[in-house]
């Protein structure tokens, strides 16, 4: 049984499934963020409300800058499928890390100038993690039916 290396893109119904999938993670991140920014609001804690969306929104950035970069990356990678040593472009490896460095710029810039707790921001960029749970159990409970 060969495994295929590259998704198969004809294949639009699983690729459609997909796609609904990665969508309903870059809106989940931002609901589940906005949630906990207004319960930490209406508890009284406004720096950590902030810090929260803050955190979710940061997530929310680097989710889309990764799937610009997977997207690229099956691109180039169906575009050299015969080829025995396929190459990667050097500014796929500059924009993975570019990525992590910009979203850490940010979080110093906005911990050190703001005054916003890191804590926060770092739980804030948990709804990406909750946000992927939520709309994986939805899958499976739409491929039950």
């Amino acid at each position: 049984m060969a495994i295929p290396i590259a998704p198969d893109l004809t294949d639009h119904a699983n690729v459609e499934v997909g796609l609904r999938t990665e969508r309903r993670i870059a809106w989940l991140t931002l609901v589940i963020g906005s949630a906990a920014s207004a319960a930490a609001a209406v508890a009284g804690n406004r720096l950590w409300a902030a810090g929260l969306l803050i955190g979710a929104v940061l997530a929310w950035l680097n989710f889309r800058w990764l799937r610009h970069g997977m997207d690229a990356l099956v691109v180039t990678s169906a575009a050299q499928a015969g080829v025995e040593k396929p190459r990667l472009p050097v500014g796929a490896y500059f924009r993975a890390l570019f990525r992590y460095g910009l979203i850490a710029l940010m979080v110093y810039v906005i911990f050190k100038i703001l005054r916003v707790p890191l804590a926060s921001m770092v739980v804030g960029m948990c709804a990406l993690a909750a946000a992927a749970i939520a709309a994986s159990v939805q899958e499976l409970l739409d491929s039950e039916d």
